[in-house]
């Protein structure tokens, strides 16, 4: 079944299906696609504020940004990651939950299309900005404006759930992942943009693992450290890179000055890719 055929009316739960330009469920609510191929599944009563996610103004510095091929390292450990475990020209249906502009998932649709497999993925994204980014860069991906604590999609549709650098929700991702499913969590490490955070702040606070103690309902198959340096060579970059992170809301108004001054900026990208399986555990609503 395609992942266009696993989509649900956020307001009943129902199935939807295309009918021209339009997702509809059997009471009658339409979703319009949009031209670009994107559909909002996010009511108005499920927002938290008028605009959320990421605005149009981090989406476009994390295009800028990702442009620069700094975080390809982190898109290859992926994808060589998924081909490992997918025999040559087997379908592969991937969820990305926080699919940001599309970045990891399209070059991860890249590979895996070049090995031969039958792909079928959904990127997932609360911001309407970052979909609309995505989906005008790849045609073959099914990009949605929905929120990772109602994922708009019918229980066990995935083979792979990614969520990187995002907002987990982990009865959610279980509950749309087949049985042993897997997936993945990207989180920075303990130094990532370390540099950085030693102009923004005066004090670096302790790092906290938050999934060192593990995963309810899942069970860790494999952990990666990925370290790696990369430099940003102009102050364009250097704010690029800040707009895209949390720091442009969390750092102090002097960190933030400070950080104009610098014209050239090494810095180190630590990050955490932790491979989980779904449990088998049966229960009613599994």
């Amino acid at each position: 079944m395609s992942v266009l055929n696993t989509l649900l009316c956020p307001l009943d739960k129902q199935p939807l299906a295309q009918e021209k330009r339009s997702l509809v469920c059997p009471v009658g609510h339409s979703f319009d696609l949009a031209k670009s191929g994107y559909v909002n599944l996010l009511p108005v009563q499920n927002k938290r504020s008028k605009d959320p996610g990421d605005s149009k103004e981090m989406v476009s510095s994390r295009i800028a940004f990702l442009a620069l091929g700094h975080y390809q390292p982190i898109a290859d450990s992926i994808a060589s990651y998924v081909l490992n475990l997918f025999s040559s020209k087997q379908s592969i249906s991937v969820l990305d939950a926080g699919c940001g502009d599309g970045y990891y998932l399209k070059r991860l649709d890249d590979a895996c299309t070049a090995n031969d497999h039958v792909v079928d993925f959904i990127g997932l994204d609360i911001s309407k900005w970052a979909i609309m980014a995505a989906s005008k860069g790849s045609s073959s991906i099914r990009w949605v404006v929905g929120s990772n604590a109602a994922i708009p999609s019918l229980s066990k549709s995935f083979d792979v759930v990614t969520c990187l650098f995002g907002f987990p929700m982990f009865s959610e991702f279980s509950r749309v992942l087949k049985s042993q499913g897997i997936l993945l969590m990207v989180d920075a490490a303990a130094d990532h943009l370390i540099e950085l955070r030693k102009i923004l702040y005066p004090e670096i606070r302790l790092y906290e693992d938050g999934l060192a103690v593990g995963v309810d309902g899942f069970s860790l198959l494999d952990e990666q450290n990925l370290q790696f340096a990369f430099t940003l060579k102009s102050q364009q970059e250097i704010q690029s890179l800040l707009s895209m992170t949390p720091h442009i809301h969390k750092a102090p108004f002097e960190g933030k000055e400070a950080l104009k001054r610098v014209e050239s900026l090494e810095l180190t990208a630590d990050v955490k890719l932790r491979w989980y399986v779904k449990n088998t555990v049966i229960t009613e609503n599994d």
